[in-house]
């Protein structure tokens, strides 16, 4: 068997495409993989350490602000098009996926200018615009949230499978908290902003940070490679550890006791594997604000609380640090609301459903 696989731009992408491509990987014994992606963002470097067979193509997002960059981009989809029709004629898959982002663009629209089977999955509660676009294209669209079938046509073949990284993130081996330093006996905190980090949210948890020395928890605080210098002048207590970034996040999530972070799709499908309480702080400037979405479906199930990042301040975290972490009735409704979830195989779904495509 043979698959194309299309992902890009952020991890929110790539590790569902990822987790989708090894469960392929465990069904087929005979599988050729080739992957997709851009030639800057993150994926030229990950799907290749993955030991997975990699084509960059050139290809930007568009954007209000670069009219010129704008213009030149609808030449390069143009040539990424082509440049993808010539890929799939020598490798023949048997089915293409895309996993989001603008790369998926000429991609589907290739493979489906040559009668090769497509699906796409969408991560978020409000889908993208490539997702959008081409779902007028596809045979099948999977859907990480059940609110997201309104946004496509109504004739269009939606399928609610989850999040694949979930799956990922049960199979990853736990990691050792005291490797870090932490203690085995205290209460463990994540915060993230994010596979990239977040500008913002460090500036907010500057102030925080430094107040929670007589607390009795300790925080692993992960601010982005490429925002680790702002911290690195300001002194913080014992308590707080802060790292650039902190590969396979789920290793450690399995160690916490509670997750602050971004409202990224990835993020909330590996928390709703791992059954762990979370506060989520969603990104105002993504597209279609579908952060905001995703977080307030986790709170109206009962397992988030949200803060709306305009409203984020260092005492307003800390009470609520301290009801989820303290407040022992209110724990164990979110661990109970956490543990009444069903929990399905989005990796096995999709696998299962492409295969009766096929």
């Amino acid at each position: 068997m043979k698959i194309i696989v299309s992902a890009g731009g952020s991890g929110g992408h790539i590790y569902p495409a990822l987790a989708i491509i090894k469960k392929f990987q465990e069904k087929e014994k005979d599988l050729e993989v080739l992957y997709i992606g851009t030639h800057n963002r993150m994926e030229k470097d990950i799907v290749p350490n993955e030991g997975i067979n990699y084509e960059a193509i050139e290809i930007y997002g568009f954007n209000k602000s670069k009219i010129f960059r704008n213009i030149k981009n609808i030449y390069l989809i143009s040539k990424a098009k082509k440049r993808c029709k010539e890929i799939m004629k020598e490798f023949k898959p048997d089915v293409v996926i895309g996993v989001g982002g603008y790369v998926t663009y000429p991609v589907i629209s290739a493979a489906h200018d040559l009668n090769i089977k497509t699906v796409i999955h969408e991560q978020n509660s409000i889908p993208g615009k490539s997702n959008i676009t081409l779902s007028r294209l596809v045979d099948l669209i999977f859907v990480s949230f059940k609110n997201s079938a309104n946004m496509f046509p109504k004739n269009a073949k939606i399928i609610y499978s989850g999040n694949p990284c979930g799956d990922r993130a049960l199979t990853i081996k736990k990691y050792d908290k005291t490797k870090l330093g932490f203690s085995k006996n205290k209460k463990l905190i994540i915060i993230v902003g994010g596979s990239l980090g977040s500008s913002t949210m460090n500036e907010k948890f500057k102030t925080f940070l430094k107040l929670v020395e007589d607390e009795d928890y300790e925080i692993l605080y992960i601010t982005g490679n490429d925002l680790y210098d702002d911290f690195k002048e300001d002194k913080y207590p014992k308590n707080v550890k802060i790292v650039p970034f902190f590969e396979n996040l789920s290793s450690i999530i399995k160690e916490s006791d509670l997750i602050i972070s971004r409202a990224g799709a990835t993020t909330i499908s590996e928390i709703l594997a791992l059954k762990k309480p979370s506060i989520l702080i969603p990104s105002p400037y993504v597209a279609n604000n579908h952060q905001y979405y995703n977080a307030i479906d986790l709170e109206s199930m009962g397992v988030s609380t949200v803060i709306e990042e305009k409203n984020l301040n260092p005492e307003r975290l800390q009470i609520t640090i301290n009801e989820i972490l303290n407040d022992s009735k209110k724990h164990d409704e979110i661990i109970k609301n956490l543990n009444n979830l069903k929990q399905t195989s989005a990796s096995d779904i999709i696998y299962e459903e492409i295969k009766k495509l096929l």
